[in-house]
């Protein structure tokens, strides 16, 4: 079983409190509406899918309920750092390493 720090309780907790929340740092559009058919797919359902490390948001659904963001190795699944929302993304250096 995977252990999670929560960046806000400050412990590692079991993968099961938690739930994957999508691609971090996302651009959202200022007005969704004015977007053409084309420019909202791109938005709201194509999301990058490459080996190593990638960004994402969580939520600590059985903890204290907030969305942070985690640096993970998707080949390996191991979480390189979490952090709070709206935190900068951190820079991973090799052998995933937050600088």
């Amino acid at each position: 079983m995977l252990l999670i720090r929560c960046p806000y309780c400050e412990e590692e907790r079991p993968e099961l409190e938690f739930r994957h929340a999508g691609e971090a740092h996302v651009a959202r559009p200022t007005d969704i509406a004015s977007l053409s058919d084309d420019d909202f797919e791109k938005f709201f359902f194509i999301r990058d899918n490459r080996k190593g490390v990638v960004f994402e948001r969580w939520r600590h659904i059985h903890g204290c309920g907030r969305f942070f963001n985690a640096a993970r190795d998707s080949v390996s699944d191991k979480f390189f750092t979490t952090y709070k929302a709206g935190e900068k993304k951190p820079s991973i250096k090799a052998g995933g390493k937050a600088k």
